[in-house]
């Protein structure tokens, strides 16, 4: 090739890149994609607790992530350390759900709480020890630094319906009782505020091998005992119960405690059923977060994908029992869980997190957002440094992963009214694996302000985009832009930068909205 040839081609290389960050010209490569928008069509309110978080003692998420000690070099706020507060703050998270997950089946609240705490084993998550310095009153803290509401999950696989009542009147009572008075001693007088209340966790795995059956009478007689006595919690605002549901593979819990719901008597209640499910692809967790390929990718996100057929299918065993929607459906354990990273604790579960991880968190609040009418919990797994994590630590330094900036960008989302949205998917094909080669989901947030969210899956080609909107008018459109040059692009210590959002701003012509998204790319837009 000559050097004419080669500066020609470099130039041409140039253009085209350039055209991936403006929108669409008049002469398109390709006929732009339809949105279309039905402003005047407002749906159901999304919840923010699906926005949720979990937080378990599980490798480095607790010890190190979020509780240093008081005496650390750490800056730390009664032994909290206050980057990850700042940056948990910052995305508004709603609830956090603590202490698990299968360490919760096998917690006894009592040894978390006062000055001398006991050291038990952690024999689910490594075998660790584990130093019980993070308990109750400091979770309850953590909560508050945060901005967040309590979701507390209480051990029905190893404890008892006494140990749970004791932890619920030790939280919430005003009464001078006791244990009242022993929380008071242990610096706080006023009762705590618990909003939901997990009644087991996986109780058809780790939390007892129950069959459906046998969890249903336990859940009566939990439910039964664990009174909330916030005299400030009632009504609307009362604590909500969520007993366990199905796990991915099966939906005979779910089937058996709605069944039991409907047919109650007046000594038990409760408000929810839980969904867990993680995007896996093949048990046990086997694919790489670092350097894997473009098939990798399309696997991953094929999986993901079946999240909207489990909450269907959940949903439609949940109307049968309750029509009148009376019971909300908590995703309370959902995310990509990962081959660990090598050199690492394999019962840490510590993974890295990409662009494709982003991507997926995307596509699985888009679809919470749909069943927004029976979904209003979920909690992605985990906060800080295990599985799908929004934060990554490493002693005294902290890295924001791509999740986090999602979870940024959706912020306008929250407790906005849904907006229905129909799109032309397109495709996009990887060897036998066949995608959508978009997702999108609208909102109007309680200003009245409208937003779009738009995902191109497509980790090779640009997307022209041709939004329309009825019942409203648009005059400028402009957010932020996630993408990164590879799909498995990651944020590092070294490198905290490389995923992160940008500004963008699309046109807006006669109405419509015109924007070019880059390959595998997350944008939202604010419609003024």
């Amino acid at each position: 090739m000559n050097r004419l040839r080669s500066l020609r081609l470099l130039a041409t290389l140039l253009v085209s890149s350039a055209l991936l960050s403006t929108p669409v010209a008049a002469a398109s490569r390709e006929q732009a994609a339809a949105i279309s928008i039905a402003a005047d069509k407002p749906g159901a309110k999304i919840n923010r607790d699906i926005f949720g978080q979990f937080a378990e003692h599980l490798g480095t998420g607790i010890y190190g992530g979020i509780w240093v000690g008081r005496n650390s070099p750490i800056p730390n706020v009664r032994g909290i350390r206050s980057d990850v507060v700042a940056a948990l703050r910052a995305i508004k998270v709603p609830n956090v759900r603590w202490p698990g997950g299968c360490f919760g089946d096998e917690y006894h609240w009592r040894n978390g709480i006062g000055r001398e705490r006991a050291v038990t084993l952690n024999p689910n998550w490594g075998g660790v020890t584990e130093p019980n310095s993070f308990g109750t009153e400091e979770y309850m803290d953590f909560l508050d630094q945060i901005g967040a509401e309590a979701f507390l999950s209480i051990n029905v696989g190893s404890g008892t319906p006494q140990e749970a009542a004791e932890w619920l009147e030790y939280l919430t009572t005003d009464q001078p009782t006791t244990l009242g008075k022993m929380r008071a001693a242990n610096g706080h007088p006023a009762p705590y505020r618990i909003k939901y209340l997990g009644v087991g966790n996986e109780n058809w795995g780790c939390g007892g091998a129950m069959s459906p059956d046998h969890y249903v009478e336990e859940m009566k007689r939990f439910s039964r005992f664990v009174r909330n006595y916030n005299p400030k919690q009632t009504g609307p605002d009362a604590m909500r119960r969520i007993a366990v549901g199905w796990d991915a593979g099966a939906s005979d819990y779910t089937d058996a405690v709605a069944k039991a719901w409907k047919a109650k008597v007046w000594s038990w209640d409760i408000e929810g059923i839980s969904l867990h499910s993680y995007t896996v692809a093949g048990w046990p967790p086997h694919m790489a977060s670092t350097g894997f390929d473009e098939g990798d990718y399309a696997t991953l996100v094929k999986d993901t994908l079946n999240m909207e057929t489990l909450l269907s299918k959940q949903s439609a065993i949940m109307d049968r029992y309750d029509p009148d929607k009376k019971l909300t459906l908590s995703v309370d354990e959902w995310g990509v869980w990962l081959a660990p990273l090598p050199g690492s604790n394999p019962g840490f579960l510590q993974q890295q997190n990409s662009l494709r991880d982003a991507i997926i968190a995307a596509l699985n609040l888009n679809i919470f957002m749909r069943h927004a009418d029976r979904v209003h919990v979920a909690n992605i797994a985990q906060m800080v440094n295990v599985l799908q994590a929004m934060i990554m630590t490493d002693g005294p330094k902290m890295v924001l992963t791509p999740t986090y900036h999602v979870y940024r960008m959706y912020l306008p989302f929250q407790d906005a009214s849904f907006i229905p949205v129909t799109f032309d998917a397109g495709s996009y094909r990887r060897g036998d694996v066949v995608l959508p080669r978009l997702d999108a989901v609208a909102a109007r947030d309680g200003s009245g302000q409208l937003w779009l969210a738009i995902t191109n899956l497509d980790p090779e080609r640009p997307a022209d985009i041709a939004a329309t909107i009825a019942g409203a008018r648009v005059a400028s459109a402009s957010g932020q832009l996630l993408t990164a040059a590879r799909v498995d692009s990651v944020n590092s210590f070294d490198a905290p930068h490389t995923v992160e959002p940008k500004a963008i701003a699309a046109a807006v012509r006669d109405g419509r909205i015109e924007l070019t998204m880059p390959p595998k790319s997350v944008a939202v837009l604010q419609l003024r």
